[in-house]
């Protein structure tokens, strides 16, 4: 490119980032017209200001979730793959890897409805009404569980909700409190004669390798458990296990079943009523249902039951973002389902 062209392609440049004044000078465009901008220029603090008037419930935006955002965000706001998970993390927030939600991390629900409404669905932004925003945001709400099922969010109500990590956030003082002190001359005297590697990561997170000897003498040591009867094949009512497959639909996000079948964010579900808890293989269960397995649960038809109906109850710190089966109806069915894979 000749120093010419390359003057002009910065000029031209230039005059897009400092439009209007530039704008007439090179010739290019138009000065924005308020209305123009006002159709752009808007956002909602913290205080809700700039909430437009509408409503929506968590029954429909269940619906519009389903259609517009469950493709990267997964039907229960659980997450696809590396796409955010919007609900679950609660009480996590200080441990190593904290997962940080819109539940368990989000001080303000004002930046959910402002960033959904400016910047949701992907490849679509700006396309939700302020109704569906809302309703979105109600079934969000209702994904970790901060929020019954017939819960209608408005711009009425809006600002009486107060997400649990309100209090987690401070005002950013460090101009006023810290940067004189960074500002002065730094200290250059005590300093170490070398400087020398100590340690290559911070956590070390893999299994040590033994030798032949010091394994043999390390599986020995431990008995071999009895191998456990195998339990009766179970009656299965087939008509229930159809109605069963319908609901099922609501686990496939998470869980696989059948021949198959591979561990996703759940586990597969092959064989699990009547099985122990946290006996899939390859499968990292959190440390509640770890526990809880080695205080013995079993998934009986009764303990999957009242899991389903409501898993962060049954459960504290499962990993499931899933709000529960609020029918006993579908509990009934889909363990029936569940009894057709073994």
């Amino acid at each position: 490119m000749s120093k010419y062209l390359k003057s002009l392609t910065i000029a031209l440049a230039a005059s897009c980032l400092t439009a209007p004044v530039m704008a007439e000078k090179f010739g290019l465009g138009r000065a924005a017209l308020p209305a123009e901008i006002a159709a752009w220029d808007w956002d909602i603090n913290a205080t809700g200001d700039g909430l437009p008037v509408g409503s929506g419930d968590v029954l429909d935006g269940e619906e519009i979730f389903a259609e517009k955002c469950a493709a990267c965000h997964g039907d229960f706001a659980e997450g696809v793959d590396n796409w955010p998970k919007l609900a679950g993390g609660a009480d996590t927030l200080d441990h190593e890897d904290p997962l940080k939600t819109v539940g368990s991390y989000w001080p303000h629900l004002t930046t959910a409805y402002d960033y959904i409404k400016r910047s949701m669905p992907y490849g679509n932004a700006g396309t939700l009404s302020d109704d569906e925003v809302y309703a979105i945001v109600a079934y969000i709400l209702y994904s970790n569980d901060l929020i019954e099922e017939d819960f209608v969010l408005s711009n009425e109500n809006f600002m009486e909700f107060k997400m649990p990590n309100v209090g987690g956030f401070i005002v950013d003082n460090r101009a006023e409190a810290e940067y004189a002190i960074w500002s002065g001359e730094p200290c250059m005297t005590a300093c170490k004669d070398s400087v020398a590697i100590t340690m290559r990561a911070l956590v070390l997170d893999v299994t040590p390798e033994l030798d032949g000897n010091t394994a043999t003498t390390a599986v020995s040591a431990t008995a071999a458990p009895e191998p456990a009867p195998e339990p009766a094949a179970p009656t299965i009512d087939m008509e229930l296990a159809a109605a069963g497959k319908k609901v099922f639909k609501k686990c496939k996000s998470c869980h696989q079943v059948g021949e198959k079948a591979k561990n996703r964010s759940g586990p597969v579900l092959n064989g699990i009523v009547g099985a122990a808890a946290g006996s899939v293989d390859g499968f990292k269960y959190s440390k509640a249902l770890r526990v809880a397995a080695q205080d013995g649960l079993m998934w009986s038809e009764v303990e999957l039951a009242a899991f389903l109906a409501k898993p962060k109850a049954y459960l504290k710190g499962t990993k499931m973002s899933f709000a529960g089966l609020r029918k006993e109806a579908d509990q009934t069915a889909v363990i029936e389902y569940l009894k057709t894979f073994e």
